[in-house]
């Protein structure tokens, strides 16, 4: 690529928004995988037993087995919250850059 061109990008609007923005999301949804699973692995650290109480009685599957899974489901859910917002503003501003820039 051209240092020009290069230049040409960096210097538009809209593609400092869309770095902006999108780096500013992706790390807000970082954050707050981090939390969730930092905090499962800190109660595992400190407090085992909160997680390793049964569920029932007579039940051998304990309390940190469906909040595992809940995690491994806010993950994929995380992921398409940024999927779709990718192939909707991010993809659209990404456009715009093309556009201004004559690069189709």
């Amino acid at each position: 690529m051209k240092k020009e061109l290069v230049e040409k990008i960096k210097a538009n609007p809209d593609y400092q928004k869309l770095v902006k923005t999108r780096s500013g999301f992706s790390i807000k949804l970082t954050v707050a995988m981090l939390v969730v699973y930092f905090t499962f692995i800190l109660t595992i650290a400190f407090n085992p037993s909160a997680l390793g109480a049964p569920l029932g009685a007579d039940t051998v599957t304990t309390v940190g087995i469906p909040i595992g899974m809940a995690i491994i489901v806010f993950a994929f859910i995380l992921t398409g919250i940024y999927t779709k917002r990718a192939n909707g503003e991010f993809d659209d501003l990404a456009n715009a850059v093309k556009k201004s820039v004559g690069e189709d």
